[in-house]
């Protein structure tokens, strides 16, 4: 559990407690190939550690790919199978549009049919939403993969829709380098006829480079923090204090967090932070 991941559990945490919403703890190891034995106990440890407790799960992923397939199957109306390599859809984009737009390659037809499809949802326009802490943001829309090729693992998109879903998720609370996702998942709520949950994306903390936070810049996670004697009410406070939640990093509870809890309180922007080490345990 890395401390990005920590500071967007904590502002969950907050807004279901303060109003009296319940809290689910989902496990996202669709991607098999890169799951790491222990990392769940690992993060479930870490959550407990710092007092953030849920109220249903954990529920798995990886328990679920059936649901993830029949609900694929309904989609057939909307989707296509692309057979394009990464180096392909990078050559025909346009020289000046956005990155990861699709350029349309196989929405007639696969273009190589002999190589494994990926399946891809038709998406065009755009959506807004109306975001808890942003606003309203708008974002452009193209077709986007809902299962992979290699291993025909359903894709983050589709599962993620289907989660929020069937567990009555009426507000979704992650990392703001998710909005654009965001747009993409309305289309698939509106394709289904579903009605999608709430959004708040907290901002994320940056390097002194502006890139976010990572291991790169000497960050460490919250077990290592633990292992160093840090108390959990001195990580939650530097947590808040980088939130805006606190005037200082000086050691907080849980229940004085949750007493003068605010969204108006978090700050819109990005934070930038020299990363704690911890090897540091003064205080």
């Amino acid at each position: 559990m890395h401390l990005g991941h920590a500071r967007t559990a904590l502002v969950a945490w907050l807004r279901a407690r303060t109003l009296g919403g319940a809290i689910v703890m989902r496990i996202e190891d669709i991607d098999l190939p890169r799951v790491r034995e222990g990392s769940e106990k690992s993060i479930l440890r870490d959550h407990e550690w710092l007092g953030l407790d849920w109220d249903e799960g954990p529920v798995n992923q990886s328990e679920r790919f059936g649901r993830y397939e029949k609900v694929l199957d309904s989609l057939h109306r909307h989707v296509f199978y692309c057979t394009c390599t990464r180096k392909e859809l990078q050559e025909g984009r346009a020289p000046h549009g956005p990155p990861n737009a699709y350029p349309g390659t196989c929405r007639n037809g696969p273009k190589h049919p002999e190589r494994d499809a990926a399946t891809r949802f038709r998406a065009e326009g755009v959506r807004g939403f109306d975001d808890l802490l942003h606003g309203r943001v708008e974002y452009p829309l193209t077709d986007f993969v809902v299962r992979r090729s290699l291993d025909g693992l359903p894709a983050y998109q589709l599962a993620v829709v289907v989660d929020d879903h069937d567990m009555a998720i009426t507000e979704v609370v992650r990392g703001d380098d998710l909005l654009p996702s965001t747009s993409l998942q309305i289309a698939l709520y509106e394709a289904l006829g579903w009605q999608p949950p709430n959004w708040l994306h907290v901002p994320l903390v940056l390097g002194a480079d502006g890139a976010r936070l990572a291991k790169r810049h000497g960050s460490v996670g919250v077990a290592e923090y633990r292992d160093a004697g840090w108390s959990a009410e001195r990580v939650l406070g530097s947590l808040a204090h980088s939130l805006g939640l606190r005037d200082d990093d000086a050691p907080v509870d849980l229940e004085t967090l949750r007493g003068s809890f605010s969204l108006d309180r978090i700050s819109r922007q990005p934070v930038t932070l020299d990363p704690l080490t911890a090897s540091d345990t003064q205080g």
